[in-house]
Parts: structure tokens; sequence; C-alpha cells
């Protein structure tokens, strides 16, 4: 904080005009005013102040009025004395503090409103005294963080509540390996993640020329996150609700005290960034942006419920040492939904249908989530059917963390988590019933009475974000690949689905007829006419994981048939096209199908594009 005080024999204000888009309104502080022997405490709110500087300033100010002697204090807003300004209602908080903590010192305190173009006239004393700066700063020594204080429970498919220390874990390892984690603080060995391996393979990797953290992504990885950006956009469809896509803005400024609060709530990692003075915080998912546009909406009891959906570009200041390529980075993708209902009841009916799809797209790849439920203790107590009802869903135990009520602006917040190759719980996918943020943006629907109501709102990632679906992919890669078996991942999402390799150039035109009716039909395909042998083409397509590499020659074009090596399986299969077409599109119904991101001949790529 910054001070200016200046003992005056007379001072006047009066307000012009608003010099911010939501002003302190005139009340307590004044419109105008005219003091004599009054101190002025020209004051600047700086961007790390809090209630504390405001008390540590009380004691400054008190110290000049013992000296002056004066017989008023007028505090006057003012945002000239630094350029590392609070967000305006930060500002307000504090110097509303600072007033009420003068009035201590027994003199008549006043306040000029906060936000406002002024005029001002004054006469100063001119003695030693009547004018100086101080500058005042929080404590040095930060205060003791808040240790939030949680009750775990282990609930049951069949409704049966235990003690985390006395459950049996025989039959569900998984389980164990997250309640260590939660519960007992355990520190999991881990080791060399395959999944790294992998991801580097496909080409998401750092980019060494930004912040670390940041990733970039190589034509496969493109293909891949194309795939699953789209696939993300169907999942949310399937709901059977209403569901709005929408873009928007990843800045948003903390004047706006909704943004601000809900960044406070989020924690400490957040990506902020100064510009023309004003501070703006890097969304760390499209809560922000959705908010602000459903604020603005007319919404009737009769339109509800129903969703709105984005997939947005997230960011979130993670630790360095946490990072973690393709799972946890410090800007991601996170196909974001958030789902308006008309009350808690009407939430937790509609999150049932959203934890049968979360549950569902995980099975789709083979694994099964172990959850983690935190809730609020009023929820917990007043809703423990409706936890044990989602149990029984889950058809496996459940963790549950309850936290003391009024922390959150959830009351319940599902993490599901897998436990990846290297024996660590990762969260995936997610959902939370949130009671707060309807009021915060002011977002109202019409009830059938007329009045105007907060929606309760349901924020998910039933896929989870993209990146972290795919770490999701390839840890199952990495899971079949230490059974010893070939690792792969879905036909709908590999960067090249189908290879034709002629035997010679002889075929090549063949090869290239056959690549352009699988490409007609909407899957990537690309053909290797490099002048290489045939068993290097092979071992070539087999590092980029395709899943069905086709050899044409003199054979095949004789009796217009495909000689056709399947990946998952290891087998080789004679088969027509339109029976090899069949066969793909059976494979990929009900997934995105996607441009390719690479030419059709291998050869006109660089060799770093394919030779993974």
């Amino acid at each position: 904080m910054r001070l200016l005080l200046i003992h005056a024999r007379r001072f006047y204000y009066k307000i012009r005009e608003p010099a911010i888009k939501e002003p302190e309104e005139p009340g307590e502080a004044r419109d105008s005013l005219e003091l004599s022997n009054v101190l002025v405490v020209f004051t600047t709110v700086e961007k790390e102040d809090d209630a504390s500087v405001a008390e540590r300033a009380v004691e400054e100010i008190s110290r000049v009025v013992s000296s002056t002697r004066p017989e008023a204090i007028l505090v006057y807003p003012y945002a000239h004395l630094s350029s590392e300004l609070a967000p305006p209602s930060t500002a307000v908080e504090v110097i509303r503090k600072l007033a009420e903590g003068l009035k201590k010192t027994g003199l008549r305190v006043e306040r000029a409103p906060f936000g406002w173009y002024k005029e001002f006239s004054l006469e100063c004393y001119g003695h030693p005294l009547s004018e100086l700066s101080k500058t005042v700063r929080k404590q040095e020594t930060a205060p003791a963080r808040r240790v939030l204080e949680k009750k775990f429970y282990i609930i049951t498919p069949d409704g049966r509540v235990f003690d985390p220390s006395s459950f049996d874990y025989s039959n569900y390892p998984d389980l164990k390996i997250l309640v260590d984690k939660e519960v007992f603080g355990v520190e999991l060995p881990g080791g060399e993640n395959r999944v790294n391996d992998y991801c580097r393979k496909f080409g998401f990797e750092w980019e060494p020329m930004s912040d670390h953290g940041h990733m970039r992504y190589g034509p496969h990885a493109v293909a891949i996150m194309d795939s699953v950006i789209r696939y993300s956009w169907q999942v949310v469809r399937s709901l059977g609700i209403p569901v709005f896509r929408v873009m928007g803005s990843n800045m948003f400024n903390l004047k706006e005290r909704p943004v601000l609060e809900h960044a406070l709530l989020f924690g400490d990692r957040l990506y902020e960034v100064e510009v023309d003075e004003d501070r703006y915080v890097m969304r760390y998912a499209a809560c922000h942006q959705q908010f602000a546009m459903l604020r603005d909406w007319v919404i009737s009891y009769k339109d509800l419920p129903f969703g709105m959906f984005e997939v947005a570009d997230s960011y979130r200041l993670e630790q360095r040492g946490e990072l973690n390529l393709c799972f946890r980075l410090r800007k991601f993708y996170m196909p974001d939904l958030h789902i308006l209902t008309k009350d808690l009841r009407e939430a937790i009916e509609i999150s049932k249908i959203v934890q049968e799809k979360i549950i569902e797209e995980a099975s789709k790849l083979g694994r099964r989530y172990v959850a983690l439920y935190n809730v609020s203790q009023d929820f917990f107590e007043n809703n423990i059917e409706d936890i044990k009802e989602f149990a029984k869903r889950e058809n496996y135990p459940i963790l549950v963390s309850v936290i003391p009520s009024g922390i959150y602006y959830w009351v319940l917040n599902v993490e599901y988590h897998i436990i990846d190759n290297i024996g660590k719980p990762r969260e995936i996918a997610t959902f939370q019933i949130d009671i707060g943020n309807g009021k915060r943006f002011n977002i109202t629907y019409t009830t059938p009475e007329g009045d105007k109501k907060h929606p309760v709102i349901i924020h998910t990632a039933i896929i989870g974000g993209v990146e972290r679906y795919i770490y999701m992919v390839l840890d199952t890669a990495a899971q079949v690949e230490k059974q010893g078996k070939t690792p792969s991942i879905p036909t709908w999402m590999a960067p090249i689905q189908a290879r034709i390799i002629p035997v010679s150039k002889e075929y090549l035109d063949y090869a290239i007829r056959v690549a352009q009716e699988i490409s007609a039909r909407g899957f990537r395909v690309d053909v290797d006419d490099r002048d290489e042998s045939l068993g290097k083409k092979i071992r070539d397509a087999g590092r980029e994981w395709i899943p069905y590499i086709i050899v044409v020659g003199e054979r095949e074009v004789k009796s217009n048939t495909l000689s056709v090596r399947i990946r998952v399986t290891n087998e080789t299969l004679v088969m027509t096209l339109e029976e090899f077409l069949e066969r793909i599109e059976s494979e990929t119904r009900g997934y995105p199908r996607v441009e390719p991101t690479l030419p059709m001949l291998v050869s006109r790529r660089p060799l770093a594009s394919y030779q993974l």
C-alpha cells in the first residue's frame, strides 16, 4: 500500500464521472465534501495487499496523527502512487478496513468514494510534517496455511460405510493405491513411465522455446488431438439433453468481482498476466466464459436442463517438478461441459446420467476408474442415500472425502482416477455439483411463478482433459506391453489408420488407387513409395503403430485382393477392398473421421515425421 499524507488547512472534493466500469456508489463515502484541519490520506492499494496491510497502515497513520493533531482524517482513493494496482473489489475492501481502523483515533473519519474522477482543491499547512509519503507492506512471515480438516470413508456398492483403516482391500488393489495416497499420504514408488516414450513417439513434446509445461504437437499428435476433440463433442451430444457449443476468451480481468472470487476459490495455481496496468487470469477451465455468456441469456424453467460446451485451452501454473508429459501440463485442452439445472435434486439426477457416461467411456478403453467423492459436510449428512446410490452405480467401492461446508462453490466433486503403468493414481474425468456460481455470476432463470432463481450447475469433463484422455489411451497400451503383447491405440484415433506398401515400383499405381478409395471413405491412409526394402517398410509402419498394413504385389493385383496385416492380433488376412472397408467401418463406427495431417506419399515427408 502506498500512502501520501497531506495535513491540509482546507480540502474539498466533488465526484465528476466514473473512472471504472462499476464505481462505488456514494453513500457512507460522500459524493462531495469539504473539511478543514484534515489529514488527507491519499491511498493506493497494491495487488498483494490485504486486510493485514490496512491494519499496519492504521498504525503508521496514527503516529502521524499524534504529531500533527488534525481534527479529521479523510481516506482518499488515489491510483497514481503505484503501477501495481489491486483489483477494484480488493481495493475497496482494504480501503474500508483502513477507514474503519482509523476511527480508533477518536477523530472524525471520512472516506471518498472509489472509482470516480474527482475535482479537488487543497491548502497545505506547509509545516515539516505536513507532507509525508509511506509504503506499507505485508509482514515478511506469511501466516500458516489453513489445514483443511477431512474425514474419509469407504462406501461399497451395497451401501455399507467403512473406516479406510479397517477396510479389506484384498479384492480392490487399485482402491488401496488411491487410499494410500489420499488418506495416509504414502509416497508411491513410481518408476520409468512408458507413456512418456509413447508421447514422444507420436510427436507430443515439450516446447523448449516456451515456459516449461507447454507442449507442441507434431502431425501425428495433431491427428490424435483432433480425433479426441471431435469425439468429446459427440459424447456430450449423446447425453440426451440440449447442449450449446460455444467459443470464447481465455483471459479474464481480476477487476471483475465474480472472476476474482472464483479464482480465489480455485487456489494457488493461477496463471496471471499484466496488461495496461490490469491483472488478468488465464482461464483454468471454461467456467468464466460460459458463465459470462449465460448471465446474459434469458432462461426459463422450461429450458432446463441444458448444457454449454467448449473445448477450452486452459492454463494452470503447475509446479515445475510435478509436470508430466501428456498428463500434467501448464497449458492443456479441456472439453468442458456445464449443465444448468433447476435445483439440487435435479442436479443429482442429471449427475447420474453424467456418471454413467463417464464410466462407459473408460470401459470402451478397457479401463475401470477408481473414484474419489469429495463432498461437503452438509451434503454428506443430508444426501447420504444419494452418495450410496452413486456408489452402487459405480459397482466398485468409492473413497469419500468429507470437508467442512461453505469452503468451496461445490457440494460434490468427483475425481475419476486410473492406476497407471507405474502404479500411481491419475485423475482423468470429473464432475461437480456447483451451488455457488449461479449467484456469483448472476445467472438466473424464471420460475413458473415468475420469480428469478439461480440454477445449480454441473461441471464435467466426461472423457477428461484431451491430453489426459490420450494419457489413459497410451497408458492402456503400456499395460498391454507389460503383458508381453503388442501395444496399440484404437483405430479411430490412430494418426495413420492404414498404410499401403507396394512390393515394388511396378505396383505403385495400384497401391495409390487403393489408397484413394480408402481415403474417399474418410480414413487416414498413406502409401509408402520409398525406395526401401519391403521388410524395412513393414518395420517402419510397425514403429508408427499403424493398425492395418496392406501389402500389394503381383498376387494381389491379379486376384484383386489385399494382404492385410492387423496390428492388434498380429495376423495377416487376405481380403477384398470392400471386405477391408467393411471391417474398418465397423471398427470405427460411432467415432469421428478426421482429415489426414500428412501427405499421402511417405516419400514426400521429412524423415522425422515418419521414422519414429
